[in-house]
């Protein structure tokens, strides 16, 4: 794996929490793949509420009886990478998966730009606690 810099494909797939492909979560399945292709990252993130083709709003109010909340996973990789990748996340979204359903969900592509952070100024850095430095706080 080597982190792309510069101009970038992120795709981010849009699926229900309970989702599953050969009973694992979907978005379990599609980020250990993307590691296996060796992108660059792939993140999950659980939304609060939404809805999607079924038209029922999912939320994660108390009061509401819905578990199935929306779950966006995301990838950035090169765009050479990323599109590498479509094929397999066709096989998950595109078909029913035995013992889970597949055939669910949304992915879109989007043109972003990687920006690294830029190397530490040279010097004493503060400790990450906050707490007192060697060079100042005698």
């Amino acid at each position: 794996m080597t982190r792309p810099t510069g101009s970038a494909l992120r795709l981010t797939v849009f699926v229900g929490e309970n989702d599953t492909w050969h009973h694992r979560p979907l978005y379990s399945e599609i980020v250990h793949r993307a590691h296996a292709a060796g992108l660059a990252g792939a993140s999950v993130f659980r939304g609060i509420e939404g809805f999607g083709g079924s038209s029922l709003v999912h939320t994660a109010r108390l009061l509401s009886l819905s578990e199935d909340l929306p779950v966006a996973v995301v990838i950035v990789d090169t765009a050479e990478r990323v599109r590498a990748f479509l094929p397999q996340l066709d096989e998950l979204l595109g078909a029913d998966g035995e013992g889970g359903k597949g055939g669910e969900g949304l992915a879109i592509l989007d043109e972003c730009e990687v920006v690294l952070p830029r190397p530490p100024a040279p010097g004493p850095r503060p400790p990450a606690d906050g707490g007192p430095r060697a060079d100042r706080d005698r």
